[in-house]
């Protein structure tokens, strides 16, 4: 059996992704606790040791460190035989929501809910900038959602474990009530919280806090 010890901050988004998707596989793991907001994973030592690319999650799987959420993700499907794709159009799929989410929505929304809730004195037209964005990639994954239960369809993947990453945190950290807001996204999250195993950002990660300014 597999030992996990999962390299995290508690706001992280990316984290939870992996942390559910080890919990929805049956899996535990190790909590590591990362001192983000302290800068250590700007430090010299901790990119040597940890991750060159200075960045959480990091996910060691008994002898073999993995970094990137997406390939992690991906890499665990595949081991566990679930979430992934049972077809080459599912693959194909599932790919290309992945990279949308990675480059898309996962980046705007983490970028705008860091700058306003856990910085002091956020760049109003920066903020602005960034909730424009996010509009646009929620106002897209609304329409998606219309027609289909969850991203592929009729039954959860890795896109739907990883597009939720961000969408999971409490509302007065995004200024976004998705329930209201998008109806179809806040059923789908509905949806994936119904699954066994399932559970919120801040039950799967304990651990000191980033202080709110928000």
């Amino acid at each position: 059996m597999t030992a996990y010890r999962l390299h995290y901050f508690p706001e992280s988004g990316n984290s939870y992704k992996l942390a559910l998707m080890l919990t929805l596989c049956g899996q535990t793991f190790e909590p590591v606790w990362t001192d983000f907001g302290g800068g250590v994973t700007r430090t010299k030592a901790w990119r040597e040791t940890v991750n060159e690319m200075g960045e959480v999650p990091v996910l060691e799987a008994d002898d073999t460190r993995l970094t990137q959420t997406a390939p992690i993700l991906l890499r665990l499907a595949k081991q566990y035989g679930c979430y992934g794709a049972t077809t080459e159009e599912e693959d194909f799929e599932i790919l290309r929501w992945l990279f949308w989410d990675n480059h898309k929505l996962t980046s705007y929304m983490a970028s705008y809910r860091f700058l306003r809730s856990f910085t002091p004195s956020p760049d109003p037209s920066v903020l602005s900038f960034l909730r424009a964005r996010v509009d646009g990639c929620l106002d897209i994954i609304e329409q998606h959602l219309q027609a289909r239960s969850f991203m592929l369809g009729d039954r959860p993947t890795v896109v739907d474990v990883s597009m939720i990453g961000y969408l999971c945190f409490p509302p007065e950290e995004s200024g976004y009530e998705l329930n209201r807001s998008h109806p179809a996204i806040g059923d789908w999250l509905g949806r994936i919280a119904a699954l066994p195993g399932w559970q919120s950002p801040y039950d799967l990660l304990p651990g000191k806090r980033l202080q709110r300014h928000g």
